[in-house]
Protein backbone atom coordinates (compact mmCIF):
# COMPACT_ATOMS: atom_id res chain seq x y z
CA UNK A 1 0.00 0.00 0.00
CA UNK A 2 3.10 2.71 0.76
CA UNK A 3 4.73 1.28 -2.45
CA UNK A 4 1.47 2.67 -4.04
CA UNK A 5 1.39 5.79 -2.49
CA UNK A 6 5.24 6.51 -3.26
CA UNK A 7 4.70 5.72 -6.67
CA UNK A 8 1.53 7.66 -6.73
CA UNK A 9 3.10 10.93 -5.43
CA UNK A 10 5.88 10.25 -7.56
CA UNK A 11 3.98 10.00 -10.74
CA UNK A 12 1.88 13.67 -9.50
CA UNK A 13 5.92 15.53 -9.15
CA UNK A 14 7.40 14.12 -12.15
CA UNK A 15 6.39 17.21 -14.22
CA UNK A 16 7.28 19.61 -11.96
CA UNK A 17 10.80 17.82 -11.42
CA UNK A 18 11.35 18.41 -15.32
CA UNK A 19 9.81 21.52 -15.74
CA UNK A 20 12.77 22.85 -12.82
CA UNK A 21 14.85 20.98 -14.41
CA UNK A 22 13.97 22.87 -17.74
CA UNK A 23 14.17 26.54 -16.25
CA UNK A 24 17.83 28.12 -17.23
CA UNK A 25 20.33 28.97 -14.58
CA UNK A 26 19.79 32.91 -14.06
CA UNK A 27 22.88 34.54 -16.09
CA UNK A 28 25.69 35.65 -13.61
CA UNK A 29 26.66 39.28 -13.36
CA UNK A 30 30.70 40.24 -15.25
CA UNK A 31 32.89 40.65 -12.92
CA UNK A 32 35.10 44.10 -13.74
CA UNK A 33 38.36 44.57 -11.11
CA UNK A 34 37.37 47.44 -9.26
CA UNK A 35 40.03 47.77 -6.61
CA UNK A 36 42.48 48.95 -8.76
CA UNK A 37 40.33 51.95 -10.82
CA UNK A 38 41.49 53.41 -13.96
CA UNK A 39 43.73 55.70 -13.71
CA UNK A 40 43.64 60.07 -15.45
CA UNK A 41 46.84 58.72 -17.80
CA UNK A 42 47.81 55.09 -18.07
CA UNK A 43 50.36 53.47 -19.79
CA UNK A 44 50.07 49.98 -21.58
CA UNK A 45 52.27 47.22 -22.90
CA UNK A 46 50.17 44.95 -25.13
CA UNK A 47 51.24 41.36 -25.90
CA UNK A 48 52.37 42.40 -29.42
CA UNK A 49 54.97 44.59 -27.85
CA UNK A 50 53.27 47.97 -28.79
CA UNK A 51 52.55 50.67 -25.87
CA UNK A 52 49.92 53.07 -25.75
CA UNK A 53 48.91 55.68 -23.93
CA UNK A 54 45.01 55.67 -22.44
CA UNK A 55 43.81 58.91 -20.97
CA UNK A 56 40.60 58.56 -19.47
CA UNK A 57 38.53 61.57 -19.89
CA UNK A 58 34.87 60.99 -18.54
CA UNK A 59 32.67 59.91 -20.79
CA UNK A 60 35.65 59.02 -23.30
CA UNK A 61 38.94 57.96 -23.50
CA UNK A 62 41.86 58.93 -25.54
CA UNK A 63 44.10 56.56 -27.04
CA UNK A 64 47.77 57.64 -28.07
CA UNK A 65 49.60 54.96 -30.29
CA UNK A 66 53.40 54.71 -30.06
CA UNK A 67 53.54 57.17 -33.41
CA UNK A 68 51.95 60.04 -31.42
CA UNK A 69 48.46 59.56 -33.37
CA UNK A 70 45.54 59.78 -31.31
CA UNK A 71 42.02 58.38 -31.51
CA UNK A 72 39.01 59.67 -29.18
CA UNK A 73 36.56 56.67 -28.31
CA UNK A 74 33.51 57.54 -26.59
CA UNK A 75 31.56 55.23 -24.00
CA UNK A 76 29.26 52.59 -25.10
CA UNK A 77 26.83 52.72 -24.07
CA UNK A 78 27.34 56.05 -22.88
CA UNK A 79 26.31 55.48 -18.67
CA UNK A 80 29.29 53.28 -18.45
CA UNK A 81 33.19 53.50 -18.03
CA UNK A 82 35.07 50.62 -19.24
CA UNK A 83 33.83 49.86 -22.41
CA UNK A 84 34.96 52.70 -25.08
CA UNK A 85 34.33 52.11 -29.36
CA UNK A 86 35.38 54.66 -32.12
CA UNK A 87 33.56 53.33 -35.81
CA UNK A 88 34.87 49.90 -35.97
CA UNK A 89 37.54 50.20 -33.21
CA UNK A 90 37.37 49.41 -29.63
CA UNK A 91 38.81 49.12 -25.78
CA UNK A 92 37.21 47.31 -22.72
CA UNK A 93 39.37 48.44 -19.69
CA UNK A 94 39.15 45.99 -16.64
CA UNK A 95 41.31 46.79 -13.87
CA UNK A 96 44.49 46.78 -14.92
CA UNK A 97 44.25 45.06 -18.33
CA UNK A 98 42.70 46.47 -21.60
CA UNK A 99 41.81 44.68 -24.46
CA UNK A 100 42.18 46.71 -27.75
CA UNK A 101 40.18 45.78 -30.93
CA UNK A 102 40.92 47.06 -34.50
CA UNK A 103 38.70 45.93 -37.35
CA UNK A 104 40.28 43.35 -39.73
CA UNK A 105 42.79 42.59 -36.34
CA UNK A 106 42.81 39.73 -33.59
CA UNK A 107 41.56 41.58 -30.28
CA UNK A 108 45.42 42.33 -28.29
CA UNK A 109 45.67 42.40 -24.52
CA UNK A 110 47.44 45.18 -23.11
CA UNK A 111 48.56 45.77 -19.17
CA UNK A 112 49.63 48.32 -17.51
Amino acid sequence: MALRRTFRVMLALSPLLVAMACVPNPPKAAVTDVSTPQPRTATYTCADGVRMTIENLGTSVRVVGPDGASEDMLASPANQNSRYEQAHDAIVIDGREALVMKAGSTPVTCKR
